[in-house]
C-alpha cells in the first residue's frame, strides 16, 4: 500500500480501511491537472530560491515525461497508490531520485486536491459552454428558417393563441443563453488559485502565490487559506447550473416527445436518433428525448449529494469532501453527452409545417383576435368575450373553425362582423400584428435573431479558455 504519510504510524493500515480511504480509482481523472499544478509549483519554488535550477529542471522534465508516457499508453496509473498525487510523486521519485522528494515542498494534499479539482471544473465549465453554444447555433438556425411557420401556442397544454415555430424555439434560446451566462459567472467567481494554502494555515516557505496563480491562468490567489481548502461552492454552483441546463433540456425533450406522437405529428425525428419496438413494427420511439428527460434526475442527485455532504462540515478540510468527485464527474459527463445527443437530434429533426398550421387553425387559437376585432368596433370587451365564446361553441357543434364559417353564420351570432373578419383572424394577421420586441411578429423576430447573433459572436471566444 503506497502512501506518503506513514512516518507517524507504527503499523500498516487495515486493508479494508485503506481501500475505503483511497481515491485513486476516481481521482486518476485529475492526472493532467495534478501534473499542471505540480509544474507551476516547482517553477515558482525555483524562482523563490527554495529549489535549485537543476532540481527544478529535473522535476519539470520528469513530470513532463510522466505525462507523455501516460498519454501514449506507456505508463498506466496504478491503483496500488492511495491517490493520484501519491502516484505522480512516487513515479517521479523513482525516475529522478532525491529531487523528486522535493516536489511536495511548501504544499499539502489539501491545497493540492483543491487546486486539481478547481482546474478540472474550470476546464469543464468551458467545455459545457461550448456545447451550449453549438446548441444555441442550431436553435437560431431553426428560428431563421421558421419565421412564418405558424403553429399553436399553448398554456396548460391547451391551444391558446397562434405563434410561430421561430417564436417557440426562441424561448429555448433564451433559456440556454441564460445557462451560458451562468457558466460565465461561475468561471469568473471560481478563477482564483488555492495552491499555497497548505493544509489550511499557509506555509513558512516564501511562496509567490500570485506568480503560481498567473502560471495557471488564474486571476490571482485565494485570500483565506482556511476557506481555500474547504471551499466547494464552485462545485455546488456548477452542479446547480448543470441541473438547470438539464431542466431546460428535459422541458424541450418533453415537447418533442409530445410533438412526435401520432396525435400531434408536428415533428419527425431522424432514424439515427430513434429506436423501434421489439414487438410493434410500426413504432418509432423518441428514445433520446426520453433518456435526456430521465437523466435529469441523475444530475439533480449529484447536486443534492454534495449539498448534503457539505452542510455540516466545520472548517477546514474534512475527508468527507472526497465525496465531491465521483458525483461531479458523473454529472458533467451526463450533461455533455445529453447536450451533444440533443443537438444532433434537433439538427436532423424535420418539422411538419403544414400540420402545425392546421393544428393552429383548428384549435381556435384566433379566438382572442376575433374578440379584439369586435372590441375595435366598439363592442365592450366583456360582451365580445361572451360573443366569441358562443361562436366557439357553435364551431364545436359544427366541427369547423371560426375562419371557415360563412359571413351569414357569423352575423347570426353578432351583426358587427363584416367581410374583413377573415383577414383579421388569419394566422398571418394574428401573428404579424404582434410586433413588440419579444412577440412572434415577423419583424420583431428578425430583430431578436439579430440580437442573438450578436450574443453568439461577441460573448464567446473559442480560442481562449477565458470568456
Amino acid at each position: 500500500m503506497a502512501q506518503l504519510w506513514g512516518g507517524r504510524f507504527t503499523k500498516e493500515t487495515d486493508k479494508l480501511v485503506y481501500d475505503f480511504n483511497a481515491s485513486i480509482t476516481f481521482d486518476k481523472k485529475l492526472f493532467e491537472q495534478d501534473i499542471e499544478g505540480s509544474i507551476a509549483h516547482v517553477v515558482m519554488l525555483e524562482k523563490q530560491g527554495v529549489l535549485s535550477l537543476d532540481e527544478k529542471d529535473a522535476i519539470v522534465k520528469g513530470l513532463t515525461q510522466i505525462r507523455k508516457d501516460v498519454e501514449e499508453g506507456k505508463l498506466a496509473v496504478s491503483e496500488e497508490y492511495e491517490d493520484i498525487h501519491s502516484f505522480v510523486e512516487a513515479v517521479l521519485t523513482e525516475r529522478i531520485g532525491e529531487a523528486g522528494k522535493k516536489l511536495h515542498t511548501g504544499r499539502s494534499r489539501n491545497d493540492q486536491v483543491a487546486l486539481d479539482m478547481k482546474l478540472y471544473v474550470r476546464g469543464e465549465v468551458v467545455t459545457v459552454a461550448e456545447k451550449l453554444q453549438n446548441l444555441l447555433e442550431i436553435i437560431l438556425s431553426v428560428m431563421e428558417g421558421s419565421l412564418t411557420t405558424y403553429m399553436p401556442g399553448f398554456t396548460h397544454l391547451q391551444k391558446a393563441q397562434p405563434t410561430t415555430l421561430a417564436h417557440h424555439m426562441g424561448a429555448y434560446f433564451e433559456m440556454f443563453k441564460r445557462d451560458v451566462l451562468r457558466l460565465h459567472d461561475i468561471y469568473k467567481r471560481m478563477n482564483y488559485c488555492p495552491l499555497g494554502s497548505g493544509a489550511f494555515a499557509g506555509t513558512t516557505y516564501p511562496l509567490d502565490r500570485s506568480y503560481t496563480a498567473s502560471l495557471m491562468g488564474f486571476e490571482g490567489p485565494t485570500l483565506n487559506s482556511m476557506d481555500s481548502v474547504a471551499d466547494r461552492d464552485y462545485i455546488i454552483e456548477f452542479l446547480s447550473a448543470l441541473s438547470t441546463v438539464m431542466m431546460h433540456l428535459s422541458r424541450f425533450s418533453e415537447e418533442i416527445i409530445i410533438w412526435n406522437s401520432n396525435e400531434y405529428k408536428f415533428v419527425e425525428i431522424d432514424d439515427a436518433f430513434s429506436t423501434g419496438s421489439s414487438i410493434m413494427p410500426q413504432k418509432k420511439n423518441p428514445d433520446i428525448a426520453e433518456l435526456v428527460r430521465g437523466k435529469t434526475g441523475r444530475v439533480y442527485g449529484a447536486l443534492v449529494s454534495i449539498l448534503t455532504t457539505m452542510k455540516g462540515l466545520p472548517l477546514a478540510y474534512n475527508k468527507d469532501m472526497q465525496e465531491d468527485k465521483e458525483v461531479t464527474f458523473d454529472a458533467i459527463e451526463t450533461v455533455k453527452n445529453c447536450l451533444e445527443l440533443f443537438a444532433g437530434m434537433l439538427s436532423t429533426m424535420r418539422f411538419n409545417a403544414k400540420i402545425m398550421e392546421e393544428s393552429a387553425m383548428k384549435g381556435f387559437t384566433n379566438a382572442t383576435d376575433a374578440a379584439d376585432y369586435l372590441v375595435n368596433r366598439n363592442v365592450p370587451f366583456r360582451d365580445a368575450h361572451g360573443i366569441i365564446g358562443r361562436l366557439v361553441l357553435y364551431c364545436i357543434e359544427k366541427n369547423t373553425s371560426i375562419d371557415a364559417l360563412s359571413l351569414e353564420e357569423l352575423k347570426a351570432i353578432s351583426p358587427v362582423f363584416e367581410a374583413d373578419i377573415y383577414e383579421a383572424v388569419s394566422l398571418k394577421t394574428c401573428v404579424d400584428k404582434r410586433l413588440t420586441i419579444g412577440a412572434p411578429g415577423e419583424e420583431a423576430m428578425k430583430e431578436v435573431i439579430r440580437i442573438n447573433k450578436g450574443f453568439l459572436s461577441q460573448f464567446w471566444t473559442k480560442e481562449s479558455e477565458k470568456f
